[in-house]
């Protein structure tokens, strides 16, 4: 194994020899992963690369519509299958996580493959020593933004279709908050006019993604931000802290919590949205920020957990009740850089 990772441009030239190829995200996949997963198995079967998709865990059905979904593997579910997959895997093409431990019950697995092992992804801290190649770029919008890089970059700009297009652009899309985040530089904007001058349709992708849930979705939001939000206006900070009971009761599904993070950033004076949810085996959080707090840090620091600098997660295993309690303790601590109140 290299101490370092080899860039991955490296790999450019062994594009056009097919191999069996196994593609893999972190679980729980979002917009990006799914899109990124499932635009590189549109370019590399084109070279006749015999490709699975393996996702850690299941998935919101509002990504189900992304070409190429149906064929994805759930691991928990095909457990057989997909490590028959990973046996045979050649490449293992690892996207939008940086530790192994992202891929949940199949981090054992992936750690023990011989294979080439491939990382391309755009948060902090990623676990180089793990990879034969790729490419760790924090700077970048999404992961669907790298693979549509490394697309042009080894020169096969041809051969981006719809396919390719529709499941980068909702990656990119999602990632960015529909182009509003800080990290949606004009590469981004580039990127997409060149996909829509492959054939990209936009909208139906928007209603896919957003205009597709059910009603329960909509009167969990109501209940948990009529009930369970405290704003600490001390703190320029906002928590929702969800019992699992609250999920029981409107059947929250993989999905239904998306998003919840970002409504109280639109609070006036709000520089930090947190959302902890009580999954019953553990504890996740949900952090955004804006006005220069580094919810990265704070996730690592606090919640055993990471990711951008305005986005980030983490996930404890204490009760609900403590998690707050250190949420409410780590907001004290870094008051200097969250409070414009004069104590």
């Amino acid at each position: 194994m290299q101490p370092f990772m080899k860039p991955i441009n490296e790999l450019y030239s062994e594009l056009e020899h097919p191999r069996n190829v196994v593609i893999t995200f972190h679980q729980k996949p979002d917009a990006d992963a799914m899109g990124a997963a499932l635009g590189l198995y549109h370019f590399l079967i084109q070279f006749g690369h015999a490709v699975t998709v393996i996702s850690p865990t299941n998935w919101a059905g509002f990504l189900s519509w992304m070409p190429g979904c149906k064929k994805v593997l759930d691991y928990e579910m095909q457990t057989a299958k997909a490590t028959a997959a990973l046996d045979n895997a050649q490449w293992l093409f690892c996207l939008d996580f940086n530790t192994m431990d992202r891929t949940r019950r199949m981090a054992e697995k992936l750690i023990a493959l011989t294979c080439i092992k491939i990382l391309i992804d755009h948060h902090h801290q990623p676990q180089v020593e793990m990879f034969d190649f790729g490419i760790s770029d924090i700077k970048k919008s999404s992961t669907s933004e790298m693979v549509y890089d490394l697309i042009i970059g080894s020169g096969h700009a041809d051969m981006i279709n719809t396919s390719i297009a529709d499941c980068l652009y909702a990656g990119v899309m999602t990632d960015t908050g529909s182009f509003r985040f800080t990290s949606t530089t004009a590469s981004v904007h580039k990127m997409v006019a060149d996909l829509k001058d492959h054939g990209l349709e936009h909208s139906h992708i928007h209603e896919e993604l957003y205009d597709n849930f059910m009603e329960s979705r909509f009167r969990f939001f109501g209940h948990v931000l009529l009930n369970r939000m405290e704003v600490f206006y001390e703190y320029n900070t906002a928590l929702i802290a969800i019992p699992q009971a609250d999920l029981i009761k409107f059947n929250v599904k993989t999905g239904d919590t998306e998003g919840l993070v970002n409504f109280p950033l639109g609070i006036h004076g709000i520089k930090l949205a947190s959302v902890i949810i009580d999954r019953g085996d553990e504890r996740k959080s949900s952090f955004r920020s804006k006005d220069g707090f580094d919810v990265n840090t704070f996730a690592r620091k606090y919640f055993n957990g990471g990711g951008h600098f305005n986005a980030a997660g983490g996930k404890n295993i204490e009760p609900l009740d403590e998690v707050v309690r250190r949420f409410k303790i780590a907001i004290r601590e870094n008051k200097e850089q969250l409070s414009n109140y004069k104590f």
